[in-house]
């Protein structure tokens, strides 16, 4: 996707966006400096089609025409998460003998990028921008400062030598309500996004990313803007 004559002088950016708040916050620090390339993935979640209309939503707000909307469903077959399986919980999400909660999809954010890291070297893109929390979050071990350090030698590796896209996580270290005084300082779009682990046309508010979210408004010190269930 090479630019075209009289294009913007910025740099692109690809931005992983599930239409979440978290990834709608590192969309505006990346639009900061850069123009955006806006990639959502679906891979069979239950609350996929709710996080598209969110994605569709963002993209329109900020006019972002450059988008790629795919599927990964081969992780859906693979099973093993509570965001897969209808029949698990999602709302507890524990698992007997693990600090990691069930709604962990086992590798996932390793496809995501993979096919992040494609589109940016094909569009021109030397940078991939991605919401992952590790110091106030779910604990997913895909989320965690050393896996992103480790996927950054893997694409030095694997990509052309002309190539040299960078993962980008500059939430990694934040704390929730950090994340929310960042995203409303820089005029996100919050009352766009979906972070709720349901389907459901209003939040739960009591599975794990809805607790993390409302804690991070009021850490904040301002209101949710989304609807939720009572």
């Amino acid at each position: 996707m090479p630019r075209r004559a009289g294009a913007s002088k910025r740099p692109l950016a690809v931005v992983l966006m599930s239409g979440g708040m978290d990834s709608c916050v590192t969309a505006a620090i990346a639009r900061r400096t850069h123009d955006l390339a806006l990639l959502h993935l679906s891979y069979g979640q239950r609350t996929e089609a709710r996080e598209r209309r969110a994605f569709r939503a963002i993209a329109r707000h900020w006019g972002v025409t450059r988008t790629l909307v795919s599927r990964l469903d081969h992780l859906r077959a693979v099973g093993g998460s509570a965001l897969t399986d209808p029949r698990r919980d999602a709302v507890h999400a524990r698992r007997r003998g693990s600090p990691i909660p069930d709604t962990y999809v086992p590798f996932r954010n390793t496809h995501l990028l993979a096919l992040a890291v494609s589109w940016a070297e094909v569009a021109g893109a030397r940078r991939v921008y991605i919401g992952a929390v590790e110091e106030d979050s779910s604990g997913y071990p895909d989320c965690r400062a050393g896996y992103f350090e480790a996927f950054n030698r893997l694409i030095r590796l694997g990509t052309r030598p002309e190539t040299r896209v960078a993962i980008v996580t500059p939430l990694l270290h934040l704390r929730k309500g950090d994340i929310v005084r960042r995203g409303l300082r820089l005029g996100a779009p919050l009352h766009l996004t979906w972070s709720c682990y349901t389907g459901r046309a209003r939040a739960c508010g009591r599975c794990e990313s809805c607790r993390l979210r409302l804690k991070g408004f009021r850490e904040a010190g301002a209101v949710d803007p989304i609807p939720y269930r009572r």
